[in-house]
């Protein structure tokens, strides 16, 4: 019994805050967990940054209406979870996800929220349990279930380390080359290929 565990930002939709940043004309939101291994940090620094701004949920609600899955994710979804159940493990939060999770074909998904003033702006947030990825994938292990887990970025890593199998997927070099023990796949393809070996063992 096996349940393949997926980040969902650089795995299967753009990331978020990187088309916010593009979209706000404001570079340093650009800062992802790519290069910033503690998201407690990262959160704090870019609520300081959308407040300085003046800017709330609901412009960044206007960016993620426009952003589409990565070209094959969706297929590469729907085929995998033919195979397996699948639940995406993410950082981000329920008022970002959803309309991403409408175009995915609404696969589970475990986020966090957003704390909204009134007014619309994010005044805080609210992560579901502390290292949210690792401690999913061990919940999901003491009830009688194997793991399989693929993500791109730092906060992805335990999750990958501690389950039966564990991919990276479209990472960044630096991560890459800071793991070499962990297979890296650039390709929906090669990483369909890598789960299926894995659910065959």
């Amino acid at each position: 019994m096996t349940i393949t565990c997926l980040d969902l930002e650089g795995v299967l939709v753009p990331e978020i805050w990187i088309a916010f940043a593009e979209a706000s004309g404001i570079p340093e939101l650009k800062r992802t967990t790519r290069d910033e291994p503690d998201y407690e940090k990262l959160m704090k620094w870019r609520l300081g940054i959308l407040k300085e701004h003046k800017l709330g949920l609901k412009e960044i609600q206007e960016t993620i209406a426009k952003i589409d899955p990565i070209p094959g994710a969706k297929e590469f979804l729907d085929e995998l979870r033919s195979l397996t159940q699948v639940i995406i493990i993410s950082d981000t939060f329920t008022q970002f996800a959803t309309p991403l999770m409408e175009k995915l074909g609404w696969p589970t998904i475990f986020c966090n929220s957003l704390e909204v003033a009134p007014d619309g702006e994010i005044t805080g947030f609210r992560m579901r349990i502390e290292d949210s990825k690792l401690s999913t994938v061990r919940a999901l292990q003491s009830i009688g279930y194997e793991t399989i887990a693929a993500g791109d970025s730092y906060n992805d890593l335990a999750m990958i380390q501690a389950s039966k199998a564990g991919f990276l997927f479209k990472s960044t070099e630096k991560i890459k080359a800071d793991h070499p023990e962990l297979p890296a796949f650039a390709s929906y393809d090669e990483l369909m290929a890598a789960i299926q070996a894995a659910l065959a063992e």
